[in-house]
């Protein structure tokens, strides 16, 4: 009996160690798997800006081309309410036509290319109807705003604003600089590839 029993220990002593080894190498080749990564975002505009330039690094006396019309940059304005910012830059063409692009990363990056209504005066409703297409308001708020360039405002202010959306594309933006009434703007969404930027590079020239 006594060697009955030592033979049953030694086999159960050996069990304990080969299940032991087994447990050490699993935990091994589990440290050594490589961490699964997120899969990269295919449409991450990295490579994009390198080729097509940063709308975010837009400046005065920069050119811009939007839908193959060429656009310098000649006032830019840097929105901020509370932990909220955006940049809105006045371009002009060639032949003296002006526009507004904003900027904005919501959290992706949006760009509209606004023309304003000049004349055009309009109820600061819900909803409006303006030639033919209805907007429906989706945010408002008062900002304040820091310019640069020629913009055609006071270096400083306040603005109160109105945005608003339509089908597809379609945006409307109702803002107010301090002079009691709305400024009125008919925009539409840009994609991204339909922007090309070239930084103003005379600034690093020597004169």
């Amino acid at each position: 009996m006594p060697e009955a029993l030592l033979v049953v220990l030694v086999l159960v002593l050996i069990a304990l160690a080969v299940v032991a080894i087994v447990l050490v190498l699993r935990t091994k080749q589990r440290q050594a798997q490589p961490k699964a990564t997120a899969p990269a975002d295919p449409f991450h505009s990295a490579d994009t800006d390198a080729v097509r330039g940063d709308p975010r690094k837009l400046a005065p006396g920069a050119l811009v081309e939007i839908r193959g019309t060429s656009y310098a940059v000649r006032g830019s304005l840097h929105m901020a309410e509370g932990a909220w910012t955006w940049d809105e830059h006045l371009l002009e063409t060639a032949e003296g036509h002006n526009a507004w692009l904003s900027v904005e990363e919501d959290p992706e990056l949006e760009l509209v290319l606004f023309t304003d209504v000049p004349g055009e005066s309009v109820s600061a409703d819900k909803t409006i109807e303006l030639a033919g297409t209805i907007y429906r308001l989706t945010d408002s708020g008062t900002a304040r705003f820091t310019g640069q360039g020629t913009t055609g405002l006071n270096p400083s202010g306040t603005v109160k604003y109105r945005d608003y959306e339509g089908d597809g594309k379609a945006r409307l933006a109702l803002e107010d600089f301090g002079t009691g009434t709305w400024t009125v703007s008919v925009g539409e969404v840009l994609s991204r590839y339909e922007v090309r930027v070239y930084p103003d590079t005379s600034a690093g020239e020597d004169q």
